[in-house]
């Protein structure tokens, strides 16, 4: 399994590398829509959205994604925040205060209606952030820095924990899941900040290593909500895996469950720096 993993996350990193240098800018959006699109089917099935509701949730998410492109296409940066800006206020409100509410309450949703508000709130910001990171600037090296990020904080806490987890996280949520591993992350995380400040042109500033530090730590945290909120969506679902796309990985949600958490904060981040 480990090796069937290692060969999905390596065909994954190519083609991801490949859309970013190689292929023309619009092959990145039409990507980014196509993710948005699969995730939003996956959580139809977590959901248990009946088909026509399903079916409709698709649709409609694919309208946001496609209307959210068709927009940014016709009108400047500084227009542009005043509709990014309420996205990403929706995706922290979520991340910071109503799934941690959720999880601690063990909430049951079982009304498809506000399931698929939920899925709206995860997935249109992730895909605009996915957008609007590639191109911050220096491009798309921030989008590549805070996806570097977090496939650090998952690589590390998923060996760490399985060499040295023993105290369990959330076990009503994602038995797996350690705070050594948590643990691990953090470490992780801090070695590959410490790398890319060595080495990077663009985050090599000796005042800027404390905020990198203090951020993916932050980072880490944010990586484990949006992970433990899957776990426990899937588990009131009663299933494993979102879906079945990625070979040993399960669906395409499954792999970025991390960076719906976190990649909407970044882009919410780097767009309230212009009013500073």
């Amino acid at each position: 399994m480990l090796r069937l993993r290692v060969i999905t996350a390596v065909v994954l990193l190519l083609l991801f590398l490949l859309a970013l240098f190689v292929l023309p800018a619009f092959v990145w959006t039409v990507l980014v829509v196509a993710i948005v699109a699969q995730c939003a089917s996956e959580w139809s099935r977590l959901s248990k959205l009946a088909s026509w509701q399903a079916y409709l949730f698709w649709t409609l998410t694919l309208a946001m994604m496609l209307g959210l492109v068709w927009f940014d296409a016709r009108h400047l940066a500084e227009q542009q925040t005043f509709v990014h800006l309420p996205v990403y206020a929706v995706s922290a409100l979520l991340w910071l205060i109503v799934v941690p509410a959720w999880m601690m309450m063990g909430w049951k949703v079982a009304n498809p209606y506000l399931m698929a508000l939920v899925g709206w709130a995860v997935l249109i910001p992730t895909g605009l952030a996915m957008l609007d990171l590639r191109i911050s600037d220096p491009s798309p090296w921030v989008l590549i820095f805070v996806m570097g990020l977090v496939a650090a904080a998952d690589i590390s806490a998923y060996f760490a924990g399985r060499k040295y987890g023993k105290n369990k996280l959330a076990p009503s949520i994602s038995p797996g899941k350690t705070w050594e591993g948590v643990a691990g992350a953090m470490l992780g995380v801090s070695v590959y900040v410490l790398l890319v400040w060595s080495f990077s042109p663009y985050f090599s500033r000796s005042e800027l290593l404390p905020a990198l530090l203090l951020a993916s730590w932050w980072w880490v945290v944010l990586a484990v909500i949006g992970d433990l909120f899957e776990s426990a969506i899937k588990r009131q679902a009663g299933v494993k895996d979102s879906g079945s796309l990625l070979p040993g990985h399960g669906g395409l949600l499954d792999r970025i469950d991390a960076l719906t958490s976190t990649l909407p904060l970044a882009a919410l981040a780097i767009l309230l720096q212009r009013f500073s």
